[in-house]
């Protein structure tokens, strides 16, 4: 049976300033949401959306959008490209603090997901020489 590829998730908290990544797998099982929003479950969250207002507010500030057109995708959506090199940044950063040395663009990485991850622009696959996702040509 053929492994299925990992979605990867951006989660973001405005209110608390957490930024978070979670694979789909993660999301279904642990207590990332709980993490991150201090909410049981995605179905909690939709009503801390809708009746929490310093919650509401941190959205509409981080997005620069109106209280109705906040939306679960607001804080919960599929990372992208840019969003895996924020996580890169974040993962040299850690690194750096745990070695005591000073940020370079060869700190090693080990990889934090599933070698083959899905973004939003498709299908990606890990480089160890780069120490970050790389598009995979969907042509055979």
């Amino acid at each position: 049976m053929e492994h299925s590829i990992e979605t990867v998730y951006f989660l973001e908290n405005p209110e608390k300033n957490i930024v978070k990544f979670a694979t789909g797998t993660q999301l279904r099982y642990e207590d990332i949401i709980k993490e991150v929003f201090g909410v049981a479950s995605i179905n909690d969250l939709q009503m801390m959306i809708q009746y929490n207002k310093s919650f509401q507010n941190s959205i509409c500030n981080s997005h620069g959008i109106s209280e109705k057109k906040i939306t679960l995708d607001k804080i919960i959506r599929i990372a992208s490209k840019v969003d895996m090199l924020l996580l890169k940044k974040q993962l040299m950063d850690q690194e750096r603090l745990s070695m005591g040395e000073y940020l370079n663009e060869t700190t090693p990485i080990t990889c934090p997901f599933d070698h083959m991850i899905k973004l939003q622009e498709g299908i990606f696959q890990w480089d160890d020489h780069d120490f970050s996702y790389n598009s995979v040509n969907s042509g055979a």
